[in-house]
């Protein structure tokens, strides 16, 4: 009896310290037309368990604060146990004094082939390279937990970046696209060459600022929020003058867009001409968007 209590007491523990993440994981393989459906069925349940199940890190997280994120998983070809498809991820944050998540990442990962065999465990070893699969999920795990410690403390991703780097660095050898410095300019290594190099520097203060001294005070001081928000922005000036259009850059604005319109349309008004302009001039691809800004 005393053992079973034990057990108990133990379980209780494990599920009062819930792990980092609250992934939900999608496979849509719609583009290939399989009638059978069971394997990506499996396949996508597998995937979240391993998201959520997996402890990253050495932290003790509550259940409510579980970060909030999202994979999509689009299967392009199937035969047998080898898949081809790409995988968008994206991660929220919370704001201070509101009900509203705020979306801090949005990737969009086009290198993403793996082989998969029903029921097979999946389990993350972070001193070798077991399948593509798990590599691409445990990479993509600790930067939505770097991109999400910066948000709240400057430049504390670090120790998930570095962590990310090593998933990197031991799948370089799998011959699997996206993990070396000549597979494209919208890669795996290309994100974690960016996050930690000097030249886009200004992109985490960015994130930290953005968030941390702007969002998280919008709900109590809007206009100064906005103000702040803005005057952010202009710091990808200096980075974009050095490497225009950069990944970083654009995966920035694919997660912000839509708030940062959201924000500057409603509200109190503040004097948006000098943001509207930088905004044209690093995000381009989004000027139909800023052109809804009102003045």
């Amino acid at each position: 009896m005393r053992s079973v209590i034990t057990f108990l007491c133990c379980l209780m523990v494990v599920f009062a310290n819930a792990q980092e993440l609250k992934c939900t994981v999608t496979v849509n393989s719609q583009k290939i037309g399989q009638s059978n459906q069971q394997i990506f069925q499996t396949l996508q349940q597998s995937a979240t368990d391993f998201m959520n199940s997996t402890k990253w890190t050495n932290k003790s997280f509550k259940k409510e604060e579980r970060i909030a994120c999202n994979m999509l998983i689009t299967v392009n070809s199937y035969e047998g146990e080898n898949f081809g498809a790409t995988i968008q991820v994206q991660s929220s944050r919370p704001i201070y004094n509101s009900t509203y998540e705020s979306p801090v990442l949005n990737i969009n990962d086009q290198n993403f082939s793996f082989t998969y065999q029903e029921f097979q465990p999946m389990y993350f070893n972070e001193t070798r390279f077991d399948s593509n699969l798990t590599s691409v999920l445990a990479f993509y795990a600790y930067i939505i937990l770097g991109v999400d410690a910066d948000s709240f403390k400057m430049r504390s991703g670090t120790p998930y970046y570095n962590k990310a780097k090593q998933v990197l660095s031991i799948a370089q050898s799998s011959n699997y696209a996206g993990w070396n410095q000549n597979d494209g300019d919208r890669t795996r290594w290309v994100l974690m060459d960016n996050l930690l190099s000097n030249t886009f520097r200004e992109y985490r203060t960015v994130m930290y600022n953005y968030h941390r001294k702007a969002m998280d005070y919008l709900s109590d001081d809007a206009e100064t929020a906005k103000k702040t928000i803005a005057s952010s922005l202009r710091l990808f000036k200096s980075m974009n003058a050095r490497r225009p259009n950069s990944y970083l850059l654009q995966s920035f604005f694919d997660a912000k867009a839509n708030e940062i319109l959201d924000i500057y349309s409603g509200g109190p008004q503040v004097s948006i001409v000098q943001l509207v302009d930088t905004l044209n001039k690093i995000a381009p691809n989004y000027s139909s968007s800023w052109k809804k800004i009102e003045y």
